[in-house]
């Protein structure tokens, strides 16, 4: 396995983070404890929750399952980095959602509760929250460190300006800010290359890509593509509109020896700007795959091949659109 600093912080993770939205979901506890045990066994020491997975059964279950887990022992938690999230509205009063002071503390303490710890690793902001002040917002999640409940705050589906005024806000606040930023990014969703990695670079934000195989989109030839296609209808209509690239892109693959979502996932990985995409098995062999990712190495040709069958912004703003 192959590890990396999380960010400008000195904490390191594995290239690949195993995600967990699909725990007691499309995967059974008994699945997920057998992808959690392959997956530490692999090297992966990050893993990635929220604490609304699975939330519609009204108990934070897919956090529950980690819990379990973790709780077996054999140095599991020593060994994991691990993360959640808070900001979705997880009930029906007021105050039960977002990112003011009294929901991130109250949202802390139910998901230490769930994934049985004393802490969390990482603590991401799983949306931007325009009714908060930021100054609010730092403040509870100082409070949080001080208490030794979260050790380093990140954020998810945040934009560039979002990242650079929140920076700015805990600097001014002598806190360390923000280390990472987990957004959807994949051969399909290249819109963040404009603004948003530029300003993760700029100010040494870790970047996690969510959605690395486009919601199994990118998994071609694969058994659960099909059922991926069937379940979501968004998923069905971007099989339609990106038929002709599908195409183009198995045929690469399969000249190049590799299967697509080895492939895609390779491109993330090399990416300067990347940090440990989430990978979201729902079965070993699937987790297999992802893990060969790390052993492919592309040449500038394939690079290239991928870039015209899977085309960018064309770079950061502004080049990409003025000069």
């Amino acid at each position: 396995m192959l590890y990396t600093h999380l960010g400008r912080s000195g904490v390191t993770v594995s290239r690949l983070g195993l995600g967990t939205v699909n725990f007691g979901w499309h995967v059974s506890e008994r699945e997920s404890f057998g992808l959690m045990d392959r997956a530490l066994e692999a090297g992966i020491n990050f893993f990635d929750t929220a604490d609304s997975y699975n939330h519609d059964r009204g108990d934070g279950s897919t956090e529950h399952i980690i819990g379990r887990w973790l709780a077996q022992g054999g140095s599991r938690r020593e060994k994991v980095v691990l993360a959640t999230k808070v900001y979705s509205t997880l009930g029906a009063w007021a105050n039960n959602g977002k990112l003011s002071a009294r929901h991130i503390r109250e949202a802390c303490v139910g998901s230490l509760r769930r994934l049985q710890t004393d802490h969390i690793d990482l603590y991401q902001m799983h949306h931007v929250d325009r009714a908060t002040p930021w100054e609010e917002v730092w403040q509870a999640m100082a409070q949080l460190v001080q208490e030794g409940k979260i050790l380093y705050v990140g954020s998810s589906n945040f934009a560039g300006w979002h990242i650079v005024t929140a920076n700015t806000v805990a600097e001014k606040r002598s806190q360390l800010g923000l280390i990472s930023e987990q957004s959807v990014y994949n051969l399909t969703k290249r819109q963040i290359e404009l603004e948003l990695i530029p300003a993760c670079e700029a100010n040494g934000v870790g970047l996690i890509p969510y959605s690395p195989l486009a919601a199994g989109l990118l998994a071609c030839g694969d058994d659960q593509t099909d059922r991926a296609r069937r379940d979501f209808a968004e998923v069905r209509e971007r099989a339609v509109k990106f038929a002709k690239q599908l195409a183009q892109f198995e045929a690469l693959c399969l000249d190049f020896g590799e299967s697509p979502p080895s492939v895609a996932l390779s491109w993330l990985l090399h990416q300067p700007a990347v940090t440990s995409p989430i990978i979201g098995p729902r079965t070993q062999a699937q987790l297999e795959g992802c893990l060969r990712a790390l052993n492919i190495s592309l040449s500038e040709d394939v690079l290239s091949r991928l870039d015209d069958i899977w085309p960018g912004p064309g770079g950061p703003a502004p080049e990409a659109y003025a000069w």
